[in-house]
């Protein structure tokens, strides 16, 4: 997902100290790792979703409610961190051509080639919608839009990150190279700084909670949580959130030193708002802000305590590491049209949800690195189609 994140070893902060970066390669591995079992899960919840089980749990359920409140955010933190190194190796002509090719590239092949098309049918065949081959089905994909009453996912389905992403990245250029010219790198990385205080870190969840505060107004509008969880508007304050604080890599020691404070304070609201310890009628008119401010800032407490623990355990390198993010992309891209494919034909087996979720994971992680290692990885036009680079 987070799959265009790039590590610059010769990166120096301003106090000469090198930038150890290894760690955000492994959370975008995790990451990924992730969103793979949240979509397995998917299968399971209650939740309408592309295919369901004959028997939905209420332990998976609970799962996909405390990822969603971090994981896109993350995916979204590692993408704007992603684009300040990127900008940093190269003109914003060969930033947005880069771009081009990682993600507007393999959206425009997914929603095309059997990948999201595949996805589409089984949903309406297992929404009894339709009835028929998928060969049958192909040309009926281009009749409508999808969400709309009709088939096309113009949106990509898991794939509308990608579509996101290079959205942002062309509605956030003036910003970034703005804020990547010279006379202004000093004053950004200073204000960067203030962030990189004890505690001071916490205050980022401001405009998070802002925006949210906005978009929620119109939850059939610009709120609408359609994509993640969350509104494409929060997702791009976290976007710009992540390239800020990339200034100064010193602001990885204020999320490592913040990291259990964090962990402390999202499991404790995740609580409060899963099992709604609180009654907030009793807040009146300030409900709704109470609200908002809690899922703001319990996301962000989410994101500092990953960051944190990441800074603190993970900053190293190793040959699985190397391997698992070139892999990323394309098994991003691959991964939930194996889990719908199997989760269609494994739906009214009679076995325990337990097992079946781990049939479900274990094939599916099986097939995808399968294809990846053994046609995606090796053909050079796959490789493009992918949004990987070319192999050396």
């Amino acid at each position: 997902m987070s799959c265009l994140y790039i590590t610059e070893k010769n990166d120096l902060n301003r106090y000469g100290k090198q930038a150890k970066l290894d760690y955000l390669d492994w959370l975008n591995v995790l990451a990924m790792l992730t969103i793979f079992f949240f979509h397995c899960a998917r299968f399971f919840n209650h939740e309408d979703w592309h295919v369901k089980n004959s028997q939905l749990s209420e332990g998976l359920s609970l799962f996909v409610v405390v990822v969603s409140q971090w994981i896109m955010p993350l995916f979204f933190m590692l993408s704007g961190i992603s684009s300040y190194y990127s900008l940093s190796t190269r003109k914003w002509p060969q930033y947005i051509w880069n771009r081009l090719l990682r993600l507007v590239v393999p959206f425009i092949f997914g929603i095309f080639a059997f990948l999201i098309p595949l996805q589409v049918w089984i949903e309406r065949i297992s929404h009894a919608q339709f009835d028929g081959s998928f060969i049958e089905f192909y040309p009926h994909y281009f009749e409508g839009l999808y969400a709309f009453g009709g088939n096309f996912a113009w949106m990509g389905l898991h794939l509308w990150y990608l579509e996101m992403l290079f959205v942002f990245t062309l509605l956030t250029l003036p910003l970034f190279v703005f804020f990547k010219m010279e006379r202004f790198r000093k004053q950004i990385s200073e204000i960067s700084m203030f962030f990189a205080k004890n505690g001071a870190v916490f205050l980022l969840s401001i405009p998070l909670f802002l925006m949210e505060l906005v978009v929620n107004l119109q939850p059939d509008g610009v709120g609408m949580r359609a994509f993640g969880g969350w509104s494409p508007f929060s997702y791009l304050v976290i976007f710009v959130i992540g390239f800020f604080i990339a200034f100064n890599p010193i602001c990885s020691e204020a999320f490592e030193n913040s990291r259990y404070i964090a962990l402390i304070l999202c499991l404790m609201i995740s609580s409060l708002m899963i099992f709604n310890v609180i009654d907030l009628a009793i807040l009146g008119k300030f409900s709704y802000p109470v609200t908002i401010f809690a899922r703001a800032f319990n996301s962000w407490c989410w994101l500092v305590s990953i960051f944190g623990f990441g800074a603190k355990h993970l900053n190293f390198n190793s040959e699985i590491k190397i391997y698992a993010r070139e892999a990323t992309l394309p098994f991003y891209i691959i991964h939930q049209t194996v889990i719908v494919i199997i989760g269609f034909y494994i739906v009214n087996w009679g076995i325990s949800i337990v097992l079946k979720y781990l049939l479900l994971s274990t094939f599916s992680f099986i097939i995808i690195t399968f294809i990846y290692e053994l046609f995606v990885k090796r053909i050079g036009a796959l490789r493009f189609l992918f949004g990987m680079k070319s192999s050396r």
